[in-house]
This record gives structure tokens, C-alpha cells and sequence, in this order.
């Protein structure tokens, strides 16, 4: 079992970092391997101890899921108290390790990546995340609560440093193929304590 933990977070991790993770100014999302198609939309509100004293972003985000694989791509356009608006691409990818569809607790891995740069300096950002999630169906939408710890790295053209971070949310999917989400992150590198919330709006076809 460990040796199959440990190739899992190794596949993974080399699947996302080429794409180039979790975008500037939004969590990191890990809720789940998606089943088909999944588009989404979110706008993030960071605190003063983020980056540029802190900010407003909105992102949107394509992912699919095939299996226990799921993939996404992301963009945000971060746009920071003190500072130009920024754009950052990124991608992740998604292993779940337990769970299925009629399992209704769910563990996964996720490594990803994203860039940006502030300031004329460029930023690499690898979270690496492992995801618990449950589902309590209704009768009109179903409750997804999750959470994920992580390893958060970030790097510039000088440093990279490793925090521990951790995310959470929850989401409500209607029969529809609606879905609306609120998600909190927060990673506190060198005694600071920056923190991300989000609404967003999803839809599977």
C-alpha cells in the first residue's frame, strides 16, 4: 500500500507540473474526480497578508475526469490592492485512491502547478494535496463537504520554500448540473497567515 501511495503521488505530480496548479488569488480545489466535463467560475478575496497587501480574483477553470484520473486547466486574473492586475495559468491533476460512485466518501491526490509574475518577479506555485470528501445526497442536490491539507511550494528566481497549507469548502451539485461552491485556503509561510475565500459557480453537462 505504501509503495502504491508513493507511485501515486509521483504520477501525478509529474502530470501536472509540465502543464504549468491552483491559480494566484484562488484555493486549491480538491474535491474529487470529476465524471465527464465539468466548467466552473470563481472570484476569490484574499487577505492583506497575500500577495501585494492582498486582493480580488476571478478564475475559470475546464476539468475532466475519466475514471480515477481527472485533469484541469485554470486561469485567474488576480488584481492586487497595490499593484497591475496579473494573469496566471495553471493545471493540476487528480488520482482518487477510494471511492466511486456509489461510495460516498472519497480520498484523492493532486498535484499541480501555476505562474504568474508580480512585480517583475516570476513565481512558481506546486501545491501537493491530499483530498477527503463525502457526499450526503437530498432529494433536489446533493451536500459535498471536503477538505485537503498539502505540501505548498513556491519558488521564485531566488527561493523556493515549502509550507503547510490546507483548503476546505463545500458544494452543493443540483440535478440540474448546477453547482454552486464556497471554499477557504490558508498557508501561514514565516508567521504570517494568508488566507483565500471563494464562491464559485459550476456546471457538468
Amino acid at each position: 500500500m505504501i509503495h502504491r501511495v508513493l507511485l501515486t503521488i509521483g504520477v501525478v505530480t509529474c502530470a501536472a507540473v509540465p502543464a504549468a496548479g491552483q491559480v494566484l488569488g484562488l484555493p486549491v480545489i480538491n474535491n474529487g474526480v470529476v465524471t465527464g466535463i465539468k466548467v466552473s467560475a470563481d472570484v476569490g478575496f484574499s487577505s492583506a497578508e497575500y500577495f501585494s497587501g492582498g486582493g480580488t480574483a476571478i478564475g475559470a477553470r475546464v476539468s475532466v475526469g475519466v475514471g480515477f484520473v481527472g485533469v484541469s486547466a485554470a486561469v485567474s486574473r488576480f488584481t492586487p490592492k497595490n499593484g497591475d492586475a496579473v494573469f496566471a495559468p495553471g493545471a493540476s491533476a487528480t488520482w482518487r485512491l477510494i471511492g466511486g460512485p456509489l461510495v460516498p466518501f472519497r480520498i484523492t491526490l493532486q498535484g499541480g502547478a501555476s505562474r504568474w509574475t508580480i512585480a517583475g518577479t516570476d513565481y512558481v506555485h506546486v501545491p501537493l494535496s491530499i483530498g477527503l470528501s463525502a457526499t450526503i445526497p437530498n432529494p433536489a442536490f446533493a451536500i459535498k463537504p471536503w477538505i485537503a491539507p498539502r505540501i505548498d511550494i513556491l519558488g521564485d528566481q531566488a527561493n523556493t520554500n515549502a509550507n503547510f497549507g490546507i483548503s476546505g469548502g463545500i458544494d452543493l451539485a443540483f440535478l440540474s448540473g448546477i453547482s454552486v461552491r464556497a471554499a477557504y485556503d490558508r498557508v501561514s509561510p514565516g508567521g504570517s497567515h494568508q488566507s483565500i475565500f471563494s464562491l464559485g459557480l459550476g456546471f457538468a453537462p
